[in-house]
């Protein structure tokens, strides 16, 4: 199987001035392509550092792809090193690119200054990838099997993470027209309501007899759950996909409703999608999440269909005089209460004449401990044709932390909800 080292270059990054999500994204394309992503490293911006790594990374790896340090600033020395990385002599300019920062600087109004025409300037053993979304060429290096006993091929990106994401179509053609690419196949489903550690004991009966060749791995994630992918490196594509089918096939058996999708969804596409085929609407009442439901909602691609608004009530006045809210409810339960939430959820469906509603109040923190409600304490309420439904949860969280855990439990239990109502119809 093809090998890959992925190098992140830049003090910013070793400073956690700058998050690398460059990484991530190239992982993730590689390995779907049947490439396996053997090292991840970071390192400064040190001209000798550099070279010995990037040495070392191609000694070790078929394919090596680098994003950073390929700026207009004197700190950014990355292409320095690759020429004499490359044992280039000399270099030339790059027409295509030379276009292309001239057509960027001219859009915004800006002259074109020695340094902006220096980037379109690369070494003479490599070869250009244009970039069209900035000023840095993606820059391609190949090396034979008499530098690192095997041939290699090392892909300088630029460190923008628009620009790094968006190289990677054009990446993954080269190495597809340059490598011989291994099957590889992927299966996902997604989880949620259950702890990892209790779904890897729920599942160890299972997973112990999972043939040598299917490998499943745990990826938890705070709004979605768990993902458990289930991937065949190699193989005949058509046997393996029907081979892992039947795995998930047995993974969703075992699960039952903890399981929410097949597929790399959300939970807030998944909700979209039942609301969506049914031809239902949704509306929001949200307190303690601030929002966060109506975000998640709303950062769906076409859910103007189906998802009809939200109300913030943040203040106890707005929670009465917006949502209806009884006051004797709030004085005898509390604010954070089933009874609550439901007037909530009700209030909001009343208002926006949506078919279903979900509703949230709670203690996100970290101050507003009560006898009855801890903080990470938080009430959901789901209402519609099959009535009005409360549950209560409690995270252990920061605050930012709880609102997520908050939203995403309430896209849970209202898709649960969805399902009982719309799937029996």
């Amino acid at each position: 199987m093809i090998k890959a080292s992925i190098c992140t270059i830049g003090d910013e990054i070793l400073i956690g001035q700058v998050i690398d999500t460059n990484s991530s994204h190239l992982a993730t394309a590689l390995e779907e392509n049947g490439i396996l992503v053997a090292r991840m490293v970071s390192f400064g911006d040190r001209r000798e550092e550099i070279f010995h790594n990037l040495e070392s990374e191609l000694t070790e790896n078929d394919i090596v792809i680098t994003t950073g340090g390929l700026g207009p600033t004197k700190d950014d020395i990355t292409k320095d090193v690759l020429a004499e990385l490359s044992g280039s002599t000399g270099t030339y300019e790059h027409a295509g690119q030379l276009a292309i920062i001239r057509g960027i600087l001219h859009g915004r109004g800006i002259d074109m200054l020695p340094n902006n025409r220096a980037q379109a300037r690369v070494p003479d053993r490599c070869e250009v990838i244009p970039n069209y979304l900035g000023t840095a060429p993606i820059m391609v290096f190949r090396f034979d099997s008499a530098r690192f006993g095997h041939p290699a091929t090392l892909y300088a990106l630029p460190g923008v993470p628009h620009e790094a994401v968006g190289a990677i179509p054009s990446v993954l053609e080269d190495i597809r027209n340059h490598f011989h690419l291994d099957n590889i196949l992927h299966k996902n489903l997604m989880v949620y309501g259950i702890a990892e550690s209790a779904l890897s004991e729920k599942i160890a009966a299972w997973e112990d007899a999972l043939p040598n060749d299917i490998h499943l791995s745990y990826l938890p994630n705070t709004l979605t759950g768990i993902r458990l992918r289930l991937s065949i490196y190699s193989g005949d594509a058509d046997e393996e996909e029907e081979r892992l089918g039947a795995k998930i096939e047995e993974l969703k058996t075992l699960l039952g409703d903890l399981v929410y999708s097949d597929h790399d969804d959300t939970l807030e596409e998944t909700v979209g999608r039942l609301l969506k085929h049914a031809g239902k609407t949704l509306s929001t009442a949200e307190s303690c999440t601030g929002g966060e439901i109506s975000h998640l909602i709303t950062s769906v691609a076409g859910s103007s269909a189906y998802y009809l608004g939200s109300v913030i009530s943040y203040a106890v006045s707005v929670k009465q005089s917006v949502l209806g809210v009884p006051a004797r409810i709030i004085e005898q339960f509390g604010v954070v209460s089933s009874e609550v939430a439901a007037a909530m959820a009700e209030g909001v469906r009343q208002l926006t004449g949506s078919d279903y509603a979900v509703a949230t109040t709670g203690l996100a923190g970290p101050a507003g401990d009560d006898a009855s409600n801890p903080v990470g304490t938080v009430w959901i309420a789901v209402t519609g044709p099959l009535g009005t439904r409360t549950v209560k949860r409690l995270f252990r969280n920061d605050r930012k932390r709880n609102i997520e855990r908050f939203s995403a439990a309430s896209l849970d239990f209202l898709r649960k909800y969805l399902e009982e109502d719309l799937m029996n119809n």
